[in-house]
């Protein structure tokens, strides 16, 4: 779907494409996390990493973009770079630059110590945020310091989700972008990419519940949640019409 004209949502896809700048935006890999989990006991499959790079052939291929940005937490782990992250890591770039694509990173709270391989894979690196074209990328667990005017801000952090209710009464919970406004600047939420990410009930949490600063300057029940699943990127409405709707909001759907 067109969120406007400049900017494309694949269908089903945790994606933002930017026509302007011929580039797609997607935030909060988390690489490395099953190795992550596997250090802790707890044994899953090793799919993020396919899954991602599936998402990002996809999306280069319906939209011809030449370049990639990361906005926040490419890697998983905050101490360090561990190997399962490094060779991820690696493994992301190559498949990149197979497809054509350049690679900018937005850090993010989770990206400690990247930085030392700048130049070993070729990356644009920005701490935090950084103004691209007409867009200003941030990763959201700091509050932004705006630089000019700003077409639109774009972060991550927050892992948006809404959770709602079938016809059967089983409780789905699905990713979203979340559309809305930031002192007056138009602010587009990423959905998390990596796999397995916890997420935000945006139409179930408190504010105090959410995660990023950011959303403290937002009108957040304003917002749009915009979801993503079943192949599909569908415009559920405003965070206020599901809270007034209720846990059975994708009935009739």
């Amino acid at each position: 779907m067109m969120l406007d004209e400049d900017i494309y949502l694949p269908d089903g896809l945790p994606v933002a494409y930017i026509k302007s700048i011929n580039t797609l935006v997607v935030s909060d890999l988390h690489l490395g996390y099953e190795g992550m989990m596997a250090k802790r006991g707890m044994l899953i499959p090793k799919v993020n990493l396919r899954s991602i790079e599936d998402i990002i052939t996809k999306s280069a291929e319906e939209t011809g973009a030449k370049s990639i940005i990361v906005n926040g937490d490419i890697k998983n782990e905050f101490s360090n770079v561990e190997t399962e992250e490094f060779n991820e890591m690696l493994d992301l770039i190559r498949m990149a630059e197979r497809l054509g694509l350049r690679m900018t990173l937005i850090k993010g709270n989770h990206d400690n110590f990247v930085d030392r391989y700048r130049e070993a894979f070729h990356l644009e690196i920005h701490s935090q945020s950084a103004n691209i074209g007409e867009y200003m990328f941030i990763h959201g667990e700091r509050r932004p310091v705006i630089r000019g005017r700003p077409r639109m801000m774009i972060m991550g952090h927050e892992h948006p989700a809404i959770s709602i209710t079938n016809e059967a009464g089983v409780r789905e919970r699905l990713r979203c972008f979340l559309f809305g406004s930031y002192k007056g600047i138009p602010l587009l939420v990423l959905p998390a990419m990596n796999y397995f990410a916890g997420s935000t009930d945006i139409n179930m949490a408190d504010r105090d519940e959410l995660l990023s600063p950011v959303l403290e300057g937002v009108n957040v029940d304003a917002m749009h949640a915009i979801a993503i699943g079943y192949g599909s990127t569908i415009d559920f409405g405003t965070i206020s019409d599901l809270r007034r709707a209720g846990p059975r909001a994708m009935a009739g759907l």
